[in-house]
């Protein structure tokens, strides 16, 4: 679960933002993200970011048990619900939500908690797909950009429906936030950059087999290579999957460089799109090294 090591950060720290990435929207109702949400804001003073995806069709129904139907409608029902939610607590109005998927309509007094001292919290979106994207512009603060997303990707599919969405709310690129995680092959020698590209395959692939983001794959004309992957996952041989990846591959989806490189190649990629960054690094790596690729990043 997601939001109890917040909690924990949150009584650890007074700056740093604290966020999910990602809580599965899908698995839980709006009255229980609108109660933690609050929860997590008021005790981190406002620091809190709900950060929510969708996972996919098999998960939320084989793995939680959780109905599924036209994904990027639910997910804008599901965030003007817990939006609805926290506004009557703000306002003390009647709640009073009726929606295709959910309805809320019941808030009596005890389980009112008053108007959040922090304020309300930012939610930001994972999304993929070009429909959940334009639900990114519609109703949220923010997207998460999927690790699973190349620079193509993200600007001739992804801003284009991110735009579409916002034009809808009235709003532009300064009203919202692109959080883009990275997948990163580095290390100092030969050795660590081969040990590190091994895990970053394996995650590529494993990402690759999913038919929800063949998409991608075919920006790049590897549409056939999302169909070898899925059918290696569905005989179980996952780290057969990775040797699939080449290098080609691994240079699209990935940053590959030595740590002192790593900072410049970002900023050539993503400087003039994406608002924040995080590391996806599936190995073990050195904790201080990342220390460094921080500073270089804000020097660039």
């Amino acid at each position: 679960d997601p939001f109890f090591p917040l909690l924990l950060a949150a009584q650890a720290t007074e700056r740093v933002e604290l966020g999910t990435g990602i809580a599965v929207a899908f698995a839980r109702s709006p009255m229980t993200l609108a109660n933690v949400g609050y929860d997590l804001q008021k005790a981190s003073n406002g620091r809190f970011i709900l950060g929510l995806g969708s996972q996919i069709k098999p998960h939320i129904t084989k793995r939680f048990s959780m109905p599924w139907s036209h994904p990027a409608a639910r997910m804008k029902e599901l965030i003007s619900a817990v939006k609805a939610i926290w506004s009557a607590w703000d306002t003390r109005e009647k709640l009073n939500f009726r929606g295709d998927f959910y309805t809320h309509t019941l808030m009596t007094p005890f389980f009112d908690p008053g108007p959040n001292p922090a304020g309300q919290a930012r939610i930001f979106l994972a999304a993929v797909g070009e429909l959940m994207t334009e639900v990114v512009g519609e109703v949220c603060d923010g997207m998460l950009v999927h690790a699973f997303t190349t620079e193509k990707y993200l600007r001739d599919v992804t801003l284009p429906a991110l735009e579409r969405g916002l034009q809808r709310s009235g709003r532009s690129m300064d009203d919202i936030e692109l959080s883009g995680p990275a997948f990163v092959v580095t290390g100092t020698n030969e050795e660590e950059m081969a040990a590190s590209a091994v895990g970053v395959r394996r995650q590529i692939a494993f990402y690759g087999s999913t038919p929800a983001y063949r998409g991608v794959l075919e920006q790049h004309g590897w549409g056939d290579l999302q169909t070898e992957l899925n059918a290696l996952s569905k005989q179980g041989k996952w780290e057969e999957m990775g040797t699939l990846i080449d290098d080609d591959v691994l240079d699209v989806f990935a940053i590959v460089a030595e740590p002192e490189a790593i900072a410049g190649k970002l900023h050539d990629r993503y400087g003039d799109v994406v608002d924040r960054m995080s590391f996806y690094v599936p190995y073990r790596s050195d904790p201080e090294r990342w220390g460094q690729v921080l500073q270089d990043i804000k020097a660039a």
